[in-house]
């Protein structure tokens, strides 16, 4: 995969107070990035840093609160450390002192709910080994070999670090670049990019960015224009491009102009695509003519933003949906990845495209939904179906098998 086509994977260490989940982070990473102290309770927020694992690229490490806080504030630490879990590739779950119970059960349930590998580490080997009863019991209640290292050890941080090596997902770090499949060697493929009021500031927002990008990575050609200059593009410099990419707000201009023999997508689907969502997007979206006066609509956003009067998700895509099924649906927006509350609260739930997260927190984001029953969608396939272009939209993924 070439570097920076999409976001690192996450390893999350868990663990009860004082077990040394931050000094095992330290001697991962080589910098002293987590607070160690003899005080249980130090680590208070997830902490994360960011390093390199030969074989598997850039990775970042996240140290959470100790799973068995009993500070003032423990119930709160524990739960943010067990919100971590559903943003996670690879769990690393430390024990010591022969301690072994509920705490630990609990995040290997939860790694079980959330389809998430672990590893169990059992820390301070050199002052309080690991009983081999405790060892053999973890062992036979559970599809893991217990390794037990010290923190101060490199030969043993070195065996940890091929212990992640071999049990983080390939699919992880080892992603298919976006158009793979798609294009061939020198296809032309025209972007189209409208900047409004919520474009950010002198740059690209980040699927065009990477868009570009993998477009010449499969060493092909891009052609960049606004809305307002696809006519002419079309008209004067390239009649017939390969393929043609649209930011999802402009989906009904763009496919008056764009003639049905040229392939057409958005920005949002191919990422739908990428992200392993595509097939739940397919089934949910039609839910849209099913929506009934008072029935609430949940987006979730994968990033933290300004709203503005142009907003997508907040402003056009409800408003446009409440025309489309002229029925009064009241719409919540949630986002980063905090807490979305009761979610059978809600008829459909709407994810943006989630440039932003790796797969593992797109599919996690979106497990209570799928689990409920709940029609999932995202933004570009959402914006056509209302605009009547749903299948042409996404017919070059589904031949595309």
């Amino acid at each position: 995969m070439t570097q920076g086509r999409e976001v690192k994977p996450h390893i999350g260490v868990f663990g009860r107070c004082n077990v040394g989940k931050s000094s095992l982070i330290n001697a991962l990473s080589g910098q002293n990035v987590a607070i160690v102290s003899e005080v249980a309770g130090t680590t208070t927020d997830s902490v994360k840093k960011t390093m390199e694992i030969k074989g598997i690229g850039a990775v970042v490490l996240i140290d959470t609160a100790g799973i068995d806080d009993v500070s003032i504030l423990g119930d709160k630490r524990v739960k943010k450390a067990l919100e971590v879990l559903a943003q996670i590739d690879l769990a690393v779950l430390v024990i010591s002192e022969d301690k072994f119970a509920q705490p630990e059960e609990d995040i290997i349930k939860q790694c079980a709910h959330f389809s998430i590998p672990y590893i169990v580490v059992a820390n301070k080997s050199d002052i309080c080994p690991l009983s081999p009863l405790v060892k053999a019991n973890i062992e036979q209640k559970y599809p893991a070999n217990v390794l037990s290292i010290s923190a101060n050890n490199k030969a043993d941080i070195a065996s940890l670090t091929d212990k992640i090596r071999n049990t983080i997902p390939p699919t992880a770090y080892q992603k298919k670049g976006m158009l793979d499949d798609i294009i061939k060697p020198q296809s032309v493929v025209l972007l189209v990019t409208p900047i409004d009021s919520s474009a950010p500031e002198g740059r690209m927002i980040l699927p065009q960015v990477q868009m570009i990008r993998d477009v010449l990575d499969n060493d092909s050609i891009n052609i960049v224009v606004k809305e307002t200059e696809l006519e002419y593009v079309l008209n004067n410099v390239y009649s017939k491009p390969d393929l043609v990419i649209t930011d999802s707000q402009a989906f009904d201009y763009v496919a008056k102009i764009v003639t049905e023999d040229i392939p057409l997508t958005s920005f949002s689907i191919v990422l739908a695509k990428l992200k392993g969502s595509f097939e739940a997007y397919i089934e949910g979206t039609p839910f849209i003519d099913r929506l009934q006066d008072g029935d609430r609509v949940l987006m979730l956003e994968s990033c933290s933003h300004q709203p503005t009067c142009e907003d997508i998700g907040r402003v056009k895509l409800p408003a446009w949906i409440r025309k489309y099924t002229n029925k009064r649906l009241d719409f919540d927006a949630v986002a980063g990845l905090g807490d979305i509350g009761t979610i059978t609260d809600y008829a459909m739930v709407i994810q943006c495209g989630g440039c932003m997260v790796t797969n593992k927190q797109l599919a996690s984001r979106l497990l209570s939904a799928v689990e409920a029953g709940i029609p999932v969608s995202n933004y570009g396939f959402a914006i056509a179906y209302i605009n009547g272009i749903f299948n042409r939209a996404t017919a070059i993924f589904r031949t595309n098998k």
